[in-house]
């Protein structure tokens, strides 16, 4: 006994433009995640940037007067070209927001160990002179050569999504020397005021 199959007649593929739609999606596919890994090249700098972790047992941090053992390390390799800057527009790779925040290879540093006047939203004048002060001098920190960004102890991130980092070079906090100049105050756990 004979089975008999009936095969339904092929519709033609759909097509735009002379291409068939699976080819047009395959096609569209690779030139999207070429655009991506350019995009991701370009804002994390990869071409100077060096992004090697030392082991934390290597590296001993003193800020707010305590030394402690950094839990992880980022190291940032000075390099040419890459300069950090006030912060304007939507774009941010390399900027200072303010003294105690700055964007580093596209993403949003909080300044654990310390905080400084307010310049967004200053109580008064004279806190948003501070402020300013302490945003250029910021700038001319992280702009002096390489530093090394440590995991605040217990904590990844803050409320708003920043992640919570102390700047360390040759072992001493930048945060540390914004305070030693008055700029800033070691972080107590809560905010208090400058007016």
């Amino acid at each position: 006994m004979s089975t008999v199959v009936q095969f339904k007649r092929r519709q033609p593929e759909q097509t735009i433009s002379g291409r068939s739609f699976p080819k047009l999606v395959a096609i569209a596919m690779v030139v999207s995640f070429a655009v991506g890994v350019s995009a991701a090249r370009f804002i994390s700098d990869d071409a100077g940037v060096a992004n090697t972790s030392t082991p934390s047992s290597h590296i001993i941090a003193f800020f707010g007067g305590r030394q402690q053992a950094a839990q992880q390390v980022y190291v940032r390799a000075a390099t040419p070209g890459v300069t950090y800057k006030h912060c304007i527009g939507t774009v941010r790779v390399h900027c200072i927001v303010d003294g105690d925040t700055l964007w580093s290879n596209g993403v949003k540093i909080r300044v654990a160990d310390i905080d400084t006047p307010e310049v967004n939203e200053p109580r008064c004048a004279a806190e948003k002179a501070l402020g300013d002060r302490a945003t250029v001098r910021l700038m001319e920190l992280v702009n002096a050569g390489p530093f090394q960004m440590q995991a605040w102890p217990g904590r990844d991130e803050d409320k708003y999504g920043r992640k919570l980092r102390v700047l360390v070079r040759d072992g001493r906090s930048l945060g540390d020397i914004l305070v030693s100049e008055g700029l800033a105050r070691t972080w107590a756990g809560r905010r208090q005021p400058w007016c």
